[in-house]
């Protein structure tokens, strides 16, 4: 036993757990700080000491979420902190690709259950069992992880399931102040502490958004509307809104000195109840006979007898008027609200549920309320040990698995002393208020220790001067007090009453207290009355049946400090929750067990495709395809069929935790242990992240060979649009250019035609302006002395020359051609000069000097021309000059000839 408290120790004990805390600090020196523990399986010794000394670290550090293998512990904070449970913080939990990776909080437990829904693997359904003790922090908790599916469960694409969600949302979250009030109360451990039991049941359509909600709740404390404890207050809303029923409890009745007279009132009672009768819109004399005077039917004949009630039975029947019409209050208030939040049957197909229950008490004085919370804490403590631990190692055994049993603390006796047949509490309390005959305290306190004796959980007060016995529950003995014990468990309701109730001229207790033509009169069909106990029990196993359907999801809220004060942590009080939640039995068996089992065909079913990544051999056994696995009959066959199967899936681990090492994370290098049983597959978490992350690779693969065979098609398809674009290209442009070659051709056709045409008429011009000349035979000049004969190749050449005059004049205006004496030759016959002394003519081509002359005598003064407009249509346009090319017989006559004479 831990025996320290906010670091001071106590003394005692101090040899036995020396020792202890030497390997303790041993081992921690060599580990990461405790504040950096996100989970409490990972200390190591997992001991009572190790887990408190880390939790007390991390809220040192404002840490107040840590794991507990399967199970989230929640510590109070006791101060406002916005930032952790901002809308930024949902989104970002809802978008990461491994919540679990991120730092524990709420949100991991509702974006797994949101991912288990999504995933469609039964049981589709979840629940979340938020418990701890009363101000650990259970309403705050479920009103988080509401805001959170209210976020994350809305549709990004569409606005109108968007409004939807958000509608619901601040509808529901709307109604828990105003159910806070009509069922939260201020007790000696907490200042709003729920006093009653509540399911909320999310909706989810086949996209998983949410569409509805529904609130279930159970054993409102309608007690505490008549009496309350010592220091402890009524229901929030006597606080807030005065209604008719306070004034009730301020009617008082004096004891009557003759029976055959009722009880007359005390003092100003006469004026409350004027007021009560007023605000619940009742007659004042039916109102005050009804709770003095009650009717008794008798014989066959159902004879009706008046008797006066005594005072203790006025103020019971006073007491019930107030419990039933606040009853009643409540449970419309509930319907009202599932009214306006709940969908259609048809529009939901999966829920996710939140039990936000009472936590355990146990208080100086303690009732049938106390017995029935506790009860019911019972309950979900054995569904959490059946779920987690003893189911665990039961179905370990099963399988065939060697595993090392693990301690737990089971509770079945504690519920056997409670709820067992044939004899139990609730069944002798039962029977006392079947018989007909006053209930003594003493008398029942007698009963329960004989009938049950034998029992280890039940124990005995010898010190206690009032009637009480003790149960020893698994979060630890409680005395509970035999006084009003079967009052409460019948919680009569004389029919009077509801008769009473029925004449109410307020709309609202109409509609609470309805009339029923069809009621028969009191006597004649007496059904059996069920007590508080035996509704109260059918409506827990009606709750733990829906559990039972679902995948449960554990939160403990734990509470540092009973002061409700913040950076307060006593030991002492957080030690006694933790062994009472038996976290410490969770730690060990969720952190050496496997909490992923999955049945062979599942297993299967799902990881089949693994196989890729194992290389085939022909020398390897031949597994059955999938075709050939279902057209197998019995399940003998179908069993052997899968074994093959599960093998060549298990012999891909090692490289996938090969390829898992090369990534960069070293922790999955070393395979996860998994275990494959007769019908199912156990594997831990890790080992459960390596196979989905394998999975994922597959499928990324067959995407990518899906995508590259469609790029292929694409390519190919998109080039023969090519090739075939190109063809018809090319023959339009192949068209194009004949068309237009053929154009071409036309119009050089044209022009050349006309250029000819343009050519004699300018040859025509050129032979009038040339009339004056006459063509004479060239006779031979005599050279001067010193000049040399020409020979007779030359003088052959000269007549021909003169013969074609004209074709000589071009050649000796051109640039290429006759050189030297030749082109001087050609000259002298074009302008006929004489021939005896070619010497005292000097003859200047355009290319040696500038100026315009003519084949005539030099002009004097200014030189015209005339010409006249051919009418031919393009006569007047020059083609591009050619420095080596004649440009027409009109510029011949222009050309710039200057003759000198020597």
């Amino acid at each position: 036993m831990l025996q320290q408290v906010n670091g001071h120790s106590s003394g005692s004990d101090a040899q036995g757990g020396g020792s202890l805390r030497k390997d303790l600090q041993k081992f921690l020196s060599g580990e990461a700080p405790l504040h950096q523990l996100d989970d409490l399986t990972k200390v190591n010794p997992v001991t009572l000491e190790t887990v408190l000394r880390c939790l007390q670290a991390r809220y040192a550090a404002d840490t107040f979420y840590t794991n507990a293998g399967c199970t989230l512990v929640a510590l109070n904070p006791f101060k406002p902190i916005p930032q952790l449970y901002s809308t930024a913080l949902m989104r970002e939990y809802h978008a990461a690709p491994q919540p679990q990776k991120l730092k524990p909080h709420i949100f991991t437990v509702g974006e797994q259950t949101y991912r288990n829904v999504k995933s469609l693997i039964e049981p589709v359904n979840q629940s979340i069992i938020v418990s701890g003790e009363s101000g650990a922090g259970k309403t705050w908790t479920s009103r988080c992880l509401m805001k959170f599916y209210a976020v994350v469960a809305a549709s990004p694409t569409s606005w109108e399931s968007h409004k939807i969600a958000e509608r619901i949302e601040q509808r529901i979250l709307n109604s828990n102040p105003v159910m806070e009030a009509f069922g939260n109360a201020c007790t000696l451990r907490n200042n709003n502490s729920s006093r009653f039991g509540k399911f909320i049941q999310l909706q989810l359509n086949r996209a998983q958004q949410m569409t509805g909600a529904a609130v279930q709740t159970y054993l409102l404390e309608k007690t505490r509307v008549a009496c309350q404890a010592s220091s402890e207050r009524n229901f929030h809303i006597f606080y807030q809104v005065l209604a008719g029923l306070l004034h009730l409890g301020n009617i008082r009745f004096a004891d009557s000195e003759d029976e055959a007279q009722p009880c007359q009132l005390m003092g100003d009672a006469k004026c409350s109840i004027r007021t009560s009768a007023s605000l619940l819109q009742l007659p004042e004399d039916p109102l005050l006979e009804t709770l003095q005077i009650r009717t008794i039917r008798a014989g066959r004949q159902q004879q009706v007898f008046r008797k006066p009630c005594s005072r203790a039975e006025c103020d019971t029947r006073r007491d019930c008027l107030a419990k039933l019409v606040y009853a009643r209050l409540f449970d419309w208030l509930v319907s009202v609200i599932n009214s306006s939040i709940c969908a259609d049957p048809d529009s939901w197909t999966t829920f996710i549920g939140l039990l936000d229950v009472y936590g355990f008490e146990s208080f100086p004085n303690n009732s049938l309320e106390q017995l029935c919370i506790n009860y019911a804490n019972e309950k979900l403590q054995q569904h959490f040990v059946a779920h987690y631990l003893k189911a665990q190692q039961e179905e370990y055994t099963v399988e065939g698995l060697e595993w090392s049993f693990v301690n737990y603390q089971d509770n079945q006796t504690c519920l056997d002393l409670i709820e067992g047949s044939p004899i139990s509490i609730c069944s002798l309390i039962n029977e006392e208020c079947r018989l007909n005959r006053p209930s003594s305290a003493t008398q029942l306190q007698t009963r329960i220790e004989r009938a049950l004796a034998g029992n280890p959980c039940l124990g005995h007060n010898k010190l206690s001067q009032e009637p009480s016995f003790i149960v020893v529950h698994y979060a630890g003995p409680v005395q509970y007090h035999t006084a009003g014990l079967v009052e409460k468990n019948k919680d009569p309701v004389p029919p009077e009453l509801n008769r009473l109730l029925q004449q109410s001229w307020d709309p609202l207790l109409k509609v609470l207290f309805p009339t029923d033509p069809e009621e028969q009169p009191s006597g004649q069909s007496r059904a059996p009355v069920l007590t508080v106990v035996s509704k109260f029990k059918a409506s827990l196993e009606q709750l733990l049946q829906v559990l039972h359907s679902t995948t449960p999801h554990y939160i403990r809220c734990i509470k540092p400090n009973s002061q409700g004060q913040a950076h307060i942590f006593l030991q002492e009080q957080v030690l006694s929750q933790l062994e009472a939640c038996g976290l410490v039995e969770t730690i060990h068996i969720s952190a050496a067990g496997f909490p992923i089992r999955i049945s062979h065909h599942n297993f299967v079913e799902r990881y089949e495709l693994l196989r890729r990544l194992r290389a085939r051999t022909s020398s390897g056994p031949h597994s059955p395809s999938p075709d050939e696995r279902h057209s197998e009959g019995s399940p003998c066959t179908e069993a052997a069929t899968l074994q093959p199967l599960l093998q060549d899936i298990l012999h891909t681990l090692p490289a996938l935790s090969q390829a898992a090492a090369t990534l960069g994370d070293p922790a999955e290098a070393t395979p996860a242990p998994v275990c494959c049983g007769r019908t199912k597959v156990f594997m831990t978490d890790s080992m459960l992240e390596l196979l989905e992350h394998g999975r994922a690779q597959v499928l990324e693969q067959c995407a990518r060979c899906i995508q590259r065979g469609w790029r292929q098609h694409w390519h190919r398809k998109q080039e023969r649009q090519r090739q075939a674009a190109v063809l018809i290209q090319a023959a339009i442009r192949s068209w194009l250019t004949r068309k237009h070659v053929q154009r071409l051709h036309t119009a050089a056709t044209v022009i050349k035609r006309a250029w000819k045409r343009w050519r004699i008429g300018m040859a025509f011009l050129a032979s009038k302006e040339l009339d004056g000349v006459e063509e004479k035979h060239v006779s031979p000049v005599p050279l001067s002395t010193g000049s040399c004969l020409l020979p007779q190749t030359q003088s052959s050449l000269l007549a021909a020359i003169i013969r074609l005059w004209p074709l000589g004049l071009v050649l000796a205006n051109a640039s290429v051609g006759v050189q030297g004496f030749r082109r001087k030759l050609v000259v002298w016959a074009c302008l006929q000069l004489p021939t005896g002394s070619h010497s005292s003519y000097k003859v200047q081509t355009a290319q040696e000097q500038a100026g315009i002359t003519s084949i005539r005598a030099l002009p004097q003064g200014s030189v015209k021309f005339h010409c006249r407009k051919s009418p031919l249509p393009y006569a007047d346009i020059c083609p591009e000059p050619s420095p080596y090319s004649v440009t027409g017989f009109n510029q011949i006559l222009l050309e710039r000839h200057s003759l000198g004479h020597v």
